[in-house]
């Protein structure tokens, strides 16, 4: 009498290769040094600072021209950060992140030679492409390292971009030359150079470690994500050459904004969560922070740049260890609205404390907004793949634009008519007001609109997700049910299309297939198959067991061949709770499958 073995498929983190790093203490921590060092130094592309030196400028120069020229870096970011993710398929991470290095190297250099406005746009279109590359480089540098790792990458983009215009004013204290504008930080360029080269030599002595990269369909939602970063280039690049009134371009940045939410409604529920998260960050918290660091100068009553980086390093520091609280121990799906919610009570805040003639006091809304923006990046970004990751990424910073272009709308309408100087200071503190209350109400309808769409696409979300998770496990070829022992193949980011996030089965749909009469050799085997929902992120894989049928009325009259096995898969905890309908020629099961199947009667037992 055979009994049948019970079998189980391998492990899914068993499939693949994988380097060996016999250090990765050291990639880690070289990355991390980078990361904290790349990352503002791209943020600081973004600014457009060269008025407050036009009193510095050369007979000859056109100011606004030489304005509008400075002002074409954030365009150019905004069109690199997709393309640039789309290349990483084909392109090493360090190689990006050196060429990314080298081109804002070779923009500081020659910024020191420029003399035309035209050399300007053109230095400023090579900063916005080296600003392009670094930031999907780092991100994907980082996001198969340790877990702290991703964590400080979003703790220093929610930094940076706190920080990015104070960063850009704070060397223009004082100067004697306007091309300062063009290299604010050479040295810090060379260090984040020397950092990408030793992790790029590290990078190779440890095998060259694989990267993750997004899929054909992700590539394809990147290359999208480049529509609307075009259509609001435009925009802002008409806006600052023609002279446009105030409500076309706020109508202009409303409808940019509306087209950016709409894009991020793509993709599965995480990534939708992601999206959103980085389009209100963008919008919110750069342009905020520039109107903040304008108001809080000396000559409008403020402490000047002297009096704010108290309240930079705190918020900043604060902001990367919440960061990396949410990433090692939380990590949970509502802390991202509750970060939005924090950064909506700093916009409050900022009505309320600002103007303020000390300094210290703006720590208070610098923090909730750091902390808030990074906890938010944080959480959503935890539930996500690379790919979704990355078209976020690519909807941030058209998100900047369009809160630049809104904030500029409001602001041409608020100083309208100003002759009188107390007047003008006035209508920008009312101006910076007005946008926290604007921002306020853009970043709590985001967070509607997230929690609206994410319920009612939910459904439909695992219904998609279980159908991925049975075509990536089923053959491709036949009928035939797959050998126990074949390991499934790991998708992009190296895990298995069987893998689960958790031990709860969302739906089961259940087919069955069973052959009528002929020989039994012709015979087909009945089979049970049962599906169940993926969810991304699991370390867990579904095991594969196989348990007898009972053998069917009439089977002694067959000859005792192979026993027919019903392929059913256990839940988390182990036991097959399945119903399973009646079978033809296995007869009714109507109970649990055991985990450890009955043995099965064979057919020389069966008195006749």
């Amino acid at each position: 009498m055979a009994v049948p073995p019970i079998q189980r498929s391998p492990n899914a983190h068993s499939a693949g290769p994988t380097a060996r790093v016999r250090f990765p203490w050291l990639l880690d921590s070289v990355l991390g040094l980078l990361i904290i060092v790349a990352l503002p130094l791209a943020m600081l592309a973004i600014p457009n600072t060269v008025s407050v030196v036009s009193g510095l400028l050369p007979e000859g120069f056109d100011k606004l021209a030489l304005m509008r020229a400075h002002g074409l870096a954030l365009p150019a970011m905004i069109l690199t950060v997709p393309l640039a993710a789309v290349a990483l398929r084909h392109v090493k991470v360090p190689h990006m992140l050196l060429g990314g290095l080298t081109v804002l190297a070779l923009a500081d250099v020659a910024g020191g030679f420029a003399g035309s406005t035209f050399l300007v746009a053109t230095l400023r279109v090579l900063h916005g492409i080296g600003a392009g590359l670094l930031i999907p480089a780092t991100l994907v540098a980082a996001w198969e390292r340790s877990m702290a790792l991703r964590a400080i990458w979003t703790g220093m983009l929610a930094f940076s971009l706190l920080t990015a215009q104070a960063l850009a004013l704070w060397p223009l204290d004082q100067v004697s030359d306007w091309k300062i504008t063009l290299q604010p930080y050479p040295l810090l360029t060379g260090i984040a150079l020397a950092l990408a080269a030793v992790y790029f030599v590290v990078w190779l002595l440890q095998g060259q470690p694989p990267m993750p990269s997004p899929r054909a369909a992700e590539r394809s939602r990147l290359l999208l994500a480049s529509v609307p970063a075009v259509g609001i280039s435009v925009v802002a690049i008409s806006t600052a050459s023609e002279e446009w009134g105030p409500g076309l371009v706020i109508l202009l940045a409303v409808l940019a904004v509306v087209a950016l939410l709409v894009m991020a409604s793509f993709g599965g529920r995480e990534g939708r969560t992601l999206a959103y998260v980085m389009v209100a960050v963008g919008i919110v918290l750069l342009p905020s922070l520039a109107q903040i660091t304008y108001v809080e100068m000396r000559g409008l009553g403020g402490p000047g740049m002297t009096g704010l980086w108290i309240p930079f390093v705190v918020a900043g520091v604060l902001g990367l260890a919440s960061a990396i609280a949410v990433r090692l121990f939380a990590g949970a799906r509502w802390l991202a609205p509750m970060g939005l919610l924090a950064m909506v009570v700093g916009l409050c805040s900022v009505r309320v404390l600002v103007p303020a003639a000390d300094g210290l006091v703006l720590v208070i809304p610098f923090t909730l907004l750091a902390a808030g923006a990074a906890v938010a990046l944080t959480s959503a970004l935890s539930q996500s793949g690379i790919g979704a990751a990355l078209f976020g990424l690519a909807l941030c910073f058209p998100g900047v634009l369009a809160g630049y272009l809104l904030a500029t709308g409001v602001q041409l309408m608020m100083l309208r008519g100003v002759t009188v100087a107390q007047q003008l200071v006035d209508r920008f503190v009312g101006t910076l007001h007005l946008w926290s209350l604007i921002g306020g109400f853009l970043v709590v309808a985001v967070i509607v609109l997230a929690e609206l769409l994410s319920r009612r696409a939910a459904p439909a979300d695992e219904a998609d997700e279980a159908d991925e998770a049975d075509e990536a496990a089923e053959p491709t070829g036949g009928d035939s049910g797959r050998s126990p022992s074949s390991a499934p193949s790991p998708d992009a980011d190296g895990h298995s299309a069987s893998s689960v996030s958790s031990g709860t089965s969302t739906g089961a749909d259940v087919g069955v297939e069973a052959a009528e009469g002929g020989s039994a050799a012709e015979t087909a085997v009945p089979t049970v198959r049962s599906r169940r929902s993926e969810r991304r992120g699991s370390p867990m894989a579904v095991d594969a067991l196989e348990v007898p049928a009972q053998p069917a009325a009439g089977a002694e009259d067959r000859p005792a061949g192979a026993i027919p096995r019903v392929p059913v898969s256990p839940d988390s905890s182990g036991a097959a709770d399945r119903n399973v309908a009646s079978v033809e020629g296995v007869g009714e099961v109507t109970g649990p499958v055991p985990p450890v199947p009955p043995q099965a009667q064979s057919p020389e037992d069966t008195t006749p």
